[in-house]
């Protein structure tokens, strides 16, 4: 394995990384899971600063973005898949959540089309669901999050998704692992 260390946002390094991957095998799958929340505490949309938004639409969209089209040509030869880290804040609105969510949101768009130009790569938005991570804990000072689940716990849904091949779309890891209410199992194929 080898780690290099950089700034997504940054396309050198982004060339860097995926060539990186590319020289150790097969780059079959690629994982967009770097984000940002943004300021904290969450400012309503009303006192969002457009240069905060700026920071984190290219941290949460167009970052993947830009490994997502340098990694394609390594993913179409390999028949890989490309997941993208998204949020429920892409898809609900919830107090001072505005710019957070508004990026996952676009960055589902994007995936949405690219699943749908794509047919020889699985694309694959994935909800994590509220998780206990230093992100989360931004999103919530001074709260307790103890009781949210741990990273390490989702990774059995995200490896499922992977390991099933399912077809390209927007999954929720609660689904995948079977923990989301009856009533609740909303999963979205393109």
């Amino acid at each position: 394995m080898i780690a290099l260390a950089g700034d997504v946002e940054d396309p050198v390094h982004v060339a860097a990384l995926v060539s990186a991957a590319a020289g150790q095998g097969p780059l079959e799958l690629v994982v967009n899971n770097a984000g940002t929340l943004g300021p904290s505490p969450l400012p309503h949309v009303a006192w969002l600063r457009t240069g905060d938004l700026v920071r984190v639409l290219a941290t949460n969209v167009v970052a993947p973005l830009r490994i997502a089209q340098a990694a394609l040509p390594h993913l179409r030869d390999h028949n890989g898949a490309l997941v993208n880290v998204t949020s429920d804040a892409a898809v609900e609105g919830y107090e001072g959540w505005g710019g957070y969510g508004a990026s996952k949101a676009a960055l589902e768009q994007l995936s949405r089309v690219l699943a749908a130009e794509e047919d020889s790569v699985r694309v694959y938005w994935v909800d994590p669901g509220d998780m206990r991570t230093r992100m989360h804990q931004d999103a919530f000072p001074g709260e307790d999050i103890s009781d949210r689940p741990t990273p390490e716990s989702r990774v059995p849904g995200l490896v499922r998704l992977i390991d099933e091949r399912r077809p390209s779309g927007r999954y929720r890891v609660d689904d995948l692992l079977g923990t989301a209410p009856a009533d609740d199992l909303t999963t979205v194929t393109s």
